[in-house]
């Protein structure tokens, strides 16, 4: 799992504070291309394309985070209720559930989340997911 640092922009490189400018030159199209950018902020086009993906203010990616878990269910009664309680007390919101018939008595299930205001990590929700006797194979299958 990546680490992420919230730190105070005095101590970066002033290059990333322009790399966020080219960005968000390009997303709101005052200008035209990657080059036109870099030159109006004056970087070059090797730290734009080395850092685009990397900085961001945090109000920018923060709080539009998605995540899709898969785990198996034991076939009882209260089971997937007590897995959205979990979820809910992490403070990650629910977009999508997908859960097939048991089959053996376990039942595949899919949840796709919003993340953006989750109390602690991913990882933390995941662990806490996999405490329960009746839920299986707890795995992490994208995050944005």
């Amino acid at each position: 799992m990546e680490k992420y640092y919230i730190v105070d922009s005095s101590i970066l490189p002033e290059s990333f504070d322009r790399v966020i400018k080219a960005r968000n030159l390009l997303q709101t199209k005052k200008v035209h291309n990657v080059s036109e950018a870099v030159k109006e902020v004056g970087i070059s086009r090797g730290t734009y394309y080395k850092y685009k993906d990397l900085v961001f203010l945090p109000d920018e990616e923060m709080n539009d985070r998605k995540a899709v878990i898969s785990m198996m269910l034991h076939h009882q009664q209260g089971i997937l209720s007590k897995v959205l309680v979990d979820i809910s007390e992490s403070n990650a919101s629910i977009l999508t559930i997908n859960q097939n018939i048991p089959i053996h008595n376990i039942a595949t299930v899919v949840i796709s989340l919003d993340i953006g205001h989750l109390n602690g990590t991913i990882d933390d929700l995941l662990d806490k997911l996999r405490l329960s006797d009746s839920v299986d194979n707890v795995r992490l299958i994208s995050i944005e």
